[in-house]
């Protein structure tokens, strides 16, 4: 299971702010990473989504030294890191939510398996957000007997 993500982005408040929006849950500053800010959804599982600034990388520390922040000053924005997070709220207002934002929100099939929506943050990271609906059509794909025959 994956508690949490990180995403870097151009406006981590607001950002932050809408994810916790779409999630039903809250927003937080990240105290470790002044700037930064950490959304919950408020669920069993502890998930949540760290959100950075765009010119944050995380790069290894040296001999027993955890990571550490460092900063790209020519970030481009666009990255293939995403994630497929599961949400209480209704593709309407996620629709509604990304209207207003002016982002990218686009429900999409996936080889025919499962639905998602692509809701993209800022115009340039993508989460892939499964309604209720969705996310049943997800797990029952993921089933290990079922993932067996996909790949195999």
């Amino acid at each position: 299971m994956i508690h949490h993500i990180s995403i870097s982005v151009q406006n981590p408040l607001h950002v932050a702010q809408v994810l916790a929006e779409v999630l039903n849950g809250q927003a937080f500053p990240f105290f470790p990473h002044p700037g930064s800010y950490m959304v919950f959804p408020l669920d069993e599982h502890g998930t949540g989504i760290e959100v950075y600034p765009l010119e944050t990388q995380l790069i290894p520390g040296e001999g027993d030294k955890q990571c550490i922040f460092a900063e790209n000053v020519t970030p481009s924005g666009f990255t293939a890191t995403h994630a497929a997070v599961s949400v209480s709220s209704s593709q309407e207002k996620i629709e509604l939510i990304g209207e207003r934002e002016g982002w990218r929100v686009l429900r999409c099939n996936r080889d025919s398996f499962f639905d998602v929506i692509e809701f993209w943050l800022e115009n340039k990271v993508m989460i892939e957000l499964l309604t209720p609906e969705m996310s049943a059509q997800y797990l029952a794909v993921t089933q290990p007997e079922n993932l067996k025959k996909v790949f195999s």
